[in-house]
């Protein structure tokens, strides 16, 4: 994994640079010599963070539509109330 550090002038002026070099670690964007930020690809911010796929990522995925899922059915029934 490598470490890439940016000031935000060289971020602003080549973000595919930055993108790119996001996919080889973390880049570090920096403020007047300070770390303000982190980029990062979405599969490393989810593992980091533990965050878990939601069912409208899974939808969006093109491979999902293998996925078998059959919700169970509702047993509603309703009453009429006695308002007298």
């Amino acid at each position: 994994m490598t470490t890439t550090i940016l000031s935000s002038r060289e971020f602003n002026q080549d973000t595919g640079k930055a993108k790119k070099a996001a996919l080889q670690g973390p880049v570090f964007i920096t403020d007047r010599g300070k770390p303000s930020y982190v980029l990062l690809t979405v599969e490393e911010y989810r593992k980091i963070s533990g965050t878990q796929s939601n069912i409208a990522d899974l939808l969006a995925i093109p491979e999902t539509d293998e996925i078998e899922f059959q919700p169970p059915k509702l047993n509603l029934t309703t009453k009429v109330p006695d308002l007298s």
